[in-house]
């Protein structure tokens, strides 16, 4: 039997893995189809604020308004203004669930105590990828380098239609979304790297109020079509 060389063993391996791939998208495809009966909300934001933080009793009020008109909270599972996300889903009423998809990290040690439903992660891409699957809308506060990727990796599958458009609203932080937002007009924008209409799919709210008025015609609009296609 002829022994396979190292180029023939590559070339086998490149096939697997596309195909691999192919069937990964195939059924994240599937999994998307079958989210259809529940409108979620990802809040993203960081790990590091405590209770007794401004911005943690402002991401607690919100996802307990949200909750309370049954829409179901996902964040990353963690401690932070995940938990307060969490917890004001948890105490927000009985028809919405309070997701969290934790990730394995050595300074993390384990998921908030306020998730009806818990997945866990070992990769930041998949979890993103299924932030991105279950999610209809989202919602970023405060936050680093995590919140900061969460929010360019929803904004990119926008612009590239990877996925369907969504609200991707910027909360909180004071200045901090304005100037973001300034660089990005005086710098990528300016510059051509972008187009000006990438800009249409952010929002910066300056309340909690804010939040639910732009949201409540999108529930509205996918709470019909769902009643309509069962």
């Amino acid at each position: 039997m002829a022994s396979i060389t190292p180029k023939e063993v590559r070339k086998v391996l490149n096939r697997k893995i596309v195909q691999l791939n192919d069937i990964i998208a195939d059924i994240d495809t599937l999994l998307t189809k079958m989210e259809t009966n529940y409108y979620r909300v990802s809040i993203f934001g960081s790990a590091r604020l405590q209770p007794d933080t401004p911005a943690y009793k402002e991401v607690y009020d919100l996802a307990f308004q949200l909750a309370m008109r049954g829409i179901d909270i996902v964040t990353g599972g963690g401690p932070g203004l995940m938990d307060a996300a969490n917890k004001g889903a948890k105490d927000g009423g009985q028809k919405s669930r309070s997701i969290g998809l934790p990730i394995e990290l050595p300074f993390e040690s384990d998921a908030n105590s306020h998730l009806d439903v818990k997945r866990q992660h070992k990769r930041f891409s998949s979890r993103l990828d299924e932030f991105m699957r279950i999610s209809h809308a989202v919602v970023v506060t405060p936050g680093g380098i995590g919140t900061i990727l969460e929010l360019f990796y929803t904004w990119q599958l926008i612009q590239v239609g990877h996925i369907k458009p969504r609200p991707t609203l910027l909360l909180g932080g004071g200045k901090m979304w304005d100037e973001l937002i300034n660089w990005i007009n005086n710098w990528p924008l300016k510059m051509e790297l972008m187009s000006p209409k990438d800009m249409d799919h952010l929002t910066i709210c300056d309340s909690n109020e804010q939040v639910i008025s732009t949201l409540e015609p999108e529930v509205k609009r996918f709470r019909k079509h769902s009643s309509k296609s069962k």
